[in-house]
C-alpha cells in the first residue's frame, strides 16, 4: 500500500482516537535517529515474500495450537513472536511496536528475522529503550508520510500491518493464524478502546483480497 492509498484510513483513525500526528511523526523520528542493527531496503522484503504464501500469526490464545498449521513465510505480530519462539517456529520477520516481550523479538532478530519496527505517538520510551538493542536486519516504519529512512506500508495494528506489508510485497496468498477480532486479550487496560482496534484491523486486513483464515 502506498501513502496516497494508506492517508485517508489514517485521517479517520486519528480523528477516532484523538491521536497527534505529529507525535507519529516525532516518535518515528526517533526511531529512525536510534535503531540500530542493519538497515535493509524495502527490496529485500520483496524478494523474500513476492509470489509466496504467507502465514500471519497474530496473538490471540489460539495461536499456539494454530502453529502447526502455518505455510510459507512466517511473520508474527508483536508478541506472537514469543509463543512462536517457545514453539520453534522461528518466523522470517517480525512486525513490532516494541510491546510484549521485546527480549524474544530481539533473539528473533538475531536468528535472522527481519524486524519491522514501528514507532508512533504512544511508544517513544519503548523505541528509546529497545530500538539501540537490534543487531540484526531491520525496517523501521511510520503511520504517517514516511520519509528518510522511514517506510509505510499501511496498517494500523502490528497485524494488520503485518498483513498490508505482505499483500504489498506480492503474497500470492495470507493466511492467518491466531487472529481474534471479537475478544481483547485479558491484558489490554482499556478493553472499549481494543475492541474499536480490533474491529479497524479487521477492517483493515480485508483491504487484501487474498486473506485466509486458518
Amino acid at each position: 500500500m502506498e501513502f496516497e492509498e494508506w492517508e485517508p484510513y489514517y485521517l479517520e483513525i486519528v480523528k477516532e482516537f484523538g491521536y497527534d500526528r505529529k507525535k507519529d511523526e516525532r516518535a518515528a523520528a526517533i526511531l529512525d535517529k536510534v535503531l540500530s542493527g542493519q538497515r535493509i531496503e524495502p527490496r529485500h522484503l520483496m524478494q523474500m515474500i513476492d509470489g509466496r504464501e504467507v502465514t500471519v500469526a497474530g496473538n490471540a490464545q489460539s495461536l499456539r495450537a494454530e502453529l502447526d498449521g502455518r505455510r510459507g513465510i512466517l511473520i508474527t505480530a508483536d508478541e506472537a513472536t514469543s509463543v512462536a519462539l517457545e514453539a520453534e517456529a522461528y518466523p522470517d520477520i517480525l512486525v513490532t511496536d516494541l510491546d510484549g516481550r521485546v527480549e524474544d523479538q530481539l533473539l528473533a532478530n538475531d536468528r535472522g528475522a527481519v524486524a519491522v519496527i514501528h514507532g508512533h505517538g504512544d511508544n517513544v520510551a519503548a523505541v528509546k529503550k529497545w530500538a539501540p538493542k537490534f543487531k540484526g536486519s531491520v525496517l523501521a516504519t511510520t503511520q504517517s508520510r514516511p520519509s528518510d529512512g522511514l517506510h509505510n506500508f499501511g496498517g494500523f495494528t502490528d497485524g494488520d500491518r503485518a498483513v498490508l506489508l505482505a499483500r504489498h510485497f506480492g503474497a500470492s496468498r495470507i493466511f492467518l493464524i491466531g487472529f481474534d477480532f471479537e475478544h481483547p486479550s485479558p491484558k489490554d487496560e482499556d478493553a472499549a478502546a481494543k475492541k474499536r482496534k480490533l474491529a479497524w484491523a479487521k477492517r483493515l486486513i480485508a483491504l487484501a483480497d487474498n486473506v485466509r483464515m486458518q
